[in-house]
């Protein structure tokens, strides 16, 4: 069959490749670090031999060829004829590398409807059958000795053989079955009359159905859904016709709705909750991969991969982690001699551990390198003209001005880094989450990176505040105190930026009626309320009418227009039906 004629079967089998090729790559690296786990060897055979029967079935050669290939070292090396090295292992991942290129190539095709051509696999055939090509020089044989043995004896080694490659068939079917998004499903409910008898052997096992795979498209399209539920049930409670009823009845079934929607809500925001283990996994091959580029010895450690986050958080993070992990190994982890020289193990340490912290996700990028140098950072923002001659700065100041476009202490530009791009890029997406990112660093022990960003980007914690007729909403993550200031407080620098003395501290004022134009119940600070808060690492007031309260709203997309005003990150509708528009705080200082 020629593999465009069914696009439904070779999407079915690039997602379950994906999968499969997942698995690969956490199980190679397994036994990079112990190539005698037999479990990861099985794995990783069972991956490779159910690419290849898919493949056959849907004439693809090229990935057939390679997965067969590697299926024949694997299968050396789990009866004890090959030893699994380093070469070994560099084959099976740059193996997974074209599989993954292939699989990309043809879901373009899926997607454009143009015929591809398979990727040049010949010199990756080469390079994984010298594996096999001396197998004695590899790993000595034992001596062979002649034995004679019973036809009986024979005839019964002989069956248990064929029962075991039956067994380990049917371990490879079960394992393999493909699971996109786990949703709970009723126990005794039937599969459709017109599902295939795949789907319903599937779905309907006799020992009752688990989950079943769902489009994240529609798993999407229904976490908007029950937003716009949210948003009705919320408009129906603040209703004014109803606001003086005081019928129990209505109450009570008032009271029901919104518990009812509250836990429908809750439980389709948890089925996009996927586990940020999965993301920790793509840094262990490059942690392997920069290390030994590096000629560093590195150790990667992870806790806390079971933390479940917004799926579309976990793609968005994906980024700025890779950035940061790089960052850490090639200007934070020091060489094996330098290490030796100042007392540390030769092999350094960098840590990957998420935990839950009220309402948010912190994930911490640790290593136990040489640490942030402070002189180094000052010199070269004073060079490029970030900070004045003799300035004081707070550890705070000082390490985040590495966010800053172009900034490097790099003494050379190497493939890695050095130019001055990435580490902005990491704080502009962190905060595009609403998150923030902090910075700890001790020289000689190492420095930690902490992200922390919210469980899930369809629902913010704000205060709605007033200013003239129109409501905000300010991001609550973002706010640090709230003040009523009196006439000492507002002092204006130079003429013409205003600023307020909070705790001791100068910071910045932004008057919000003027940045939008609105006009306000009054112009006198001394009337109003300034929200202390922080957006691109600055501390500033946001000046406000007044305080509605806290609320959780459901975000809202602002449009093509609205998209481009400066310090608005969206809308959400209140519970008075009326539209209050969520600021940018990094947008608004910058």
């Amino acid at each position: 069959m020629a593999i465009a004629d069914d696009p439904e079967l070779l999407g079915d089998f690039i997602l379950e490749s994906r999968e499969h090729l997942s698995s690969i790559e956490q199980n190679v690296l397994t036994l990079d670090q112990d190539a005698s786990n037999s479990e990861a060897i099985h794995a990783c055979f069972r991956a490779f031999h159910t690419i290849k029967g898919l493949a056959g079935f849907l004439e693809l050669g090229a990935v057939q060829e390679v997965a067969h290939e590697v299926e024949t070292v694997l299968d050396q090396a789990r009866t004890g004829k090959l030893a699994i090295d380093s070469s070994v292992i560099d084959r099976m991942l740059e193996s997974k590398d074209y599989l993954l290129v292939w699989l990309d190539q043809l879901e373009a095709m899926l997607q454009k409807g143009t015929p591809v051509a398979a990727p040049d696999n010949s010199r990756l055939l080469v390079s994984i059958r010298a594996l096999t090509a001396e197998p004695v020089a590899r790993q000595p044989e034992r001596a062979e000795v002649a034995v004679e043995v019973p036809a009986e004896v024979a005839t019964a080694v002989e069956t248990l053989a064929r029962l075991a490659e039956a067994v380990a068939a049917a371990e490879s079917v079960a394992v393999d079955v493909p699971v996109a998004v786990d949703v709970p499903a009723a126990a005794d409910a039937p599969a459709p009359a017109d599902a295939p008898a795949a789907q319903k052997a599937v779905e309907t096992p006799a020992h009752e159905a688990r989950a079943i795979k769902v489009d994240t498209s529609k798993l999407d399209y229904l976490v908007d859904m029950v937003g716009e539920m949210v948003i009705a049930q919320s408009l129906v409670r603040h209703d004014p016709d109803l606001a003086g009823e005081s019928r129990p009845r209505l109450m009570r079934n008032l009271s029901q709705l919104s518990r009812i929607t509250d836990e429908v809500q809750r439980t389709a925001m948890s089925m996009r909750m996927v586990p940020v283990g999965q993301l920790f996994r793509k840094m262990s091959r490059l942690v392997r991969d920069l290390a030994r580029r590096n000629g560093k010895r590195v150790e990667l450690e992870t806790s806390g991969e079971d933390t479940e986050l917004d799926r579309n958080i976990v793609e968005e993070l994906a980024d700025p982690l890779m950035h940061m992990v790089r960052n850490s190994l090639d200007h934070g982890v020091e060489t094996p001699v330098e290490r030796a020289a100042t007392g540390k193990p030769a092999v350094a340490r960098v840590a990957l551990r998420a935990s839950h912290q009220a309402g948010h996700i912190v994930i911490e990028v640790a290593d136990d390198g040489r640490g942030l140098n402070r002189e180094k950072i000052l010199r070269r923002a004073i060079e490029r003209g970030l900070v004045e001659p003799g300035a004081q700065l707070t550890e705070h100041e000082l390490f985040h001005l590495i966010f800053q476009p172009g900034f490097s202490t790099a003494d050379q530009v190497t493939d890695v880094s050095g130019r001055g791009v990435g580490m902005d890029v990491v704080r502009r997406q962190i905060h595009r989450l609403r998150g923030r990112i902090d910075i700890q660093s001790t020289a000689g022990v190492g420095t930690t990176f902490l992200l922390k960003v919210p469980l899930t980007l369809a629902i913010i914690d704000g205060l709605v505040v007033t200013v003239g007729a129109e409501r905000y909403i300010v991001p609550i993550f973002a706010v640090r105190e709230m003040v009523r200031p009196t006439e000492g407080m507002i002092a204006t620098v130079q003429g013409r930026v205003e600023m307020a003395l909070v705790r001791g501290s100068l910071l910045p004022m932004i008057r919000l009626y003027r940045r939008f134009g609105v006009k306000p119940a009054s112009e006198d600070p001394t009337k109003c309320l300034l929200i202390v808060s922080e957006g691109a690492g600055r501390k500033f007031c946001l000046m406000v009418d007044g305080l509605l309260g806290k609320q959780e709203v459901v975000i809202k997309s602002m449009g093509e227009i609205l998209q481009r005003v400066d310090g608005l990150a969206g809308g959400a509708i209140l519970g008075d039906g009326r539209v209050g528009l969520i600021l940018d705080l990094e947008a608004l200082c910058g």
